[in-house]
């Protein structure tokens, strides 16, 4: 599926990569849109096509006492709300079957989260819906057998699969990016580096996650320089008091200079 048929999607044929950002998850209607229209100033003055993401529930987390969320309908019409209020669109991630139907009224590109990227009946129903369905690889799969999820979604839907990697769990409570299986996976479908939850460290003996987010620019460099399609970042005006993924999420006020940055080197790899 070619970039410039997402709705409201601005600057495809920027020969850029495109940007999968905003916070871990929706805290209120404020927040989301301060976020979008920040990220949207810089990405429009980069010329980088740009989708809105932010989580309308958590599913997945160590503790029982952690935030998942401030209702799913609230937040998924916050989510329409960005939409509609700076015409671009958005993506969130579902958990099971039933959500798929229900995020897909209000987003416009679909993610499986990648413990959950094997089960076959969620990215089905995610298919199903017609949306685009961006697939994460499972911390736990080899970058080859993401062809086998791409697959699902083409059998059901066609050229509407994206895959993103974010990173690999060779160790205890630590996260690494293999960069050697980018190359590999856009044989198969456009691929996305999730920079931020690539440096995860996730199992911390307080069961809340760990990270390193002093490595975002190293590990957003190295996927430009390998050729990746998009990059997913999770960003917050104040990481440290986030509800959800703080630890290695992006402070909005270096998004600017990061993605400058980013766009110098692409520029440099298109010449090569």
């Amino acid at each position: 599926m070619h970039l410039s048929e997402i709705p409201n999607i601005k600057h495809a044929k920027a020969n850029n990569f495109f940007l999968l950002a905003g916070p871990c998850a929706i805290e209120s209607e404020d927040m989301a849109l301060r976020i979008a229209e920040r990220a949207l100033e810089i990405t429009d003055k980069l010329e980088i096509p740009y989708i809105f993401k932010g989580s309308f529930k958590k599913a997945n987390r160590s503790r029982i006492d952690s935030f998942t969320g401030i209702g799913d309908q609230k937040a998924l019409k916050i989510l329409r709300k960005v939409s509609e209020t700076f015409n671009i669109p958005t993506v969130t991630d579902i958990h099971q079957v039933s959500d798929a139907a229900m995020a897909a009224a209000y987003v416009d590109v679909l993610q499986i989260p990648a413990f959950l990227v094997r089960q076959t009946d969620l990215v089905l129903a995610a298919a199903q819906t017609g949306k685009v369905v961006n697939l994460k690889k499972g911390q736990f799969m080899s970058p080859e057998a993401m062809k086998h999820a791409v697959q699902k979604v083409k059998d059901t839907a066609g050229d509407k699969a994206w895959i993103t990697d974010r990173g690999t769990m060779f160790g205890y409570q630590d996260m690494v990016v293999d960069f050697r299986g980018i190359p590999t996976m856009k044989q198969y479908a456009p691929v996305i580096l999730d920079v931020t939850h690539s440096l995860q460290q996730p199992n911390q003996s307080a069961g809340v996650t760990g990270g390193r987010p002093d490595m975002i620019a190293t590990i957003a460099r190295a996927g430009i320089a390998t050729g990746v399609d998009g990059l997913f970042i999770e960003t917050h005006f104040d990481p440290a008091n986030a509800k959800s993924d703080g630890a290695n999420m992006l402070d909005i006020a270096n998004l600017e200079q990061l993605l400058t940055d980013l766009v110098a080197i692409r520029k440099t790899v298109n010449t090569l």
